[in-house]
């Protein structure tokens, strides 16, 4: 029961693979697994690494990030709670991984964890369709990157954010407009859309001017007319 016990007071729970299981199955996952925290900033895997460990993000957000020919950083993922991290069945970390903010996961050895989900078709199949709608969201984010103008590119960054955010319940009042915080600075979220941090400030200046975002101070964002911002995701 220890490890049930554990797995209650996990915020995570529903939302992350764990949710497929049973109690008692969740009691065999947890025996491999354990608890880490991560500091801002702290990277917790690079890429080329031997893959050696698998985890689900239950606080925190991480960045995935690949580095270009000219030896500059790339960003080419965001992982929030519920999210998993790593790759099964790969002998390399594929992407480095780094702590955006202070985190917490719960991570289990990639091997016991590969032969956990050989046991259990229904965690395996929820980690398949979670992969295949991380490459969804990749391709999308590609054909975005190709041809949507510098303002959809910023609008659709910002709505993506909210609604992973909206998951966490960050409203300033329960039922006032979404408030959160951007886990990346501007020159980073300028990189992440192919803009120039200059391109990227002006278009988010834009949306504030037109009151469809607010700006409160620090990286904090709120969203003051949500279908505004899609319409200007997909003008």
């Amino acid at each position: 029961m220890e490890a049930i016990d554990i797995c209650a007071d996990c915020g995570v729970r529903d939302r992350a693979l764990c949710g497929s299981l049973s109690d008692a199955e969740l009691a065999t996952l947890n025996r491999l697994g354990r608890r880490r925290h991560v500091a801002r900033d702290e990277t917790i895997a690079w890429a080329g690494d031997d893959n050696i460990v698998c985890a689900n993000l239950l606080s925190g957000v991480l960045k995935l990030s690949a580095a270009a020919t000219d030896g500059r950083e790339q960003t080419v993922g965001l992982l929030y709670p519920a999210d998993f991290v790593g790759t099964p069945f790969a002998e390399q970390v594929d992407f480095t991984i780094t702590a955006l903010t202070d985190a917490e996961l719960c991570v289990f050895p990639r091997e016991p964890f590969e032969r956990v989900l050989g046991d259990h078709a229904a965690m395996e199949r929820l980690l398949l369709q979670r992969v295949l709608a991380a490459l969804g969201e990749a391709r999308g984010r590609m054909f975005s990157l190709a041809r949507g103008s510098a303002g959809e590119k910023v609008a659709g960054f910002l709505l993506d954010m909210a609604r992973r955010a909206a998951t966490s319940g960050c409203r300033a009042t329960p039922q006032g407009p979404l408030t959160f915080d951007l886990p990346l600075s501007r020159g980073e979220t300028a990189a992440v859309l192919g803009l120039t941090i200059e391109t990227a400030s002006r278009q988010i200046r834009k949306l504030e001017r037109d009151q469809i975002i607010a700006l409160p101070g620090g990286r904090a964002v709120t969203i003051l007319d949500m279908a505004a911002l899609e319409a200007r995701a997909q003008a």
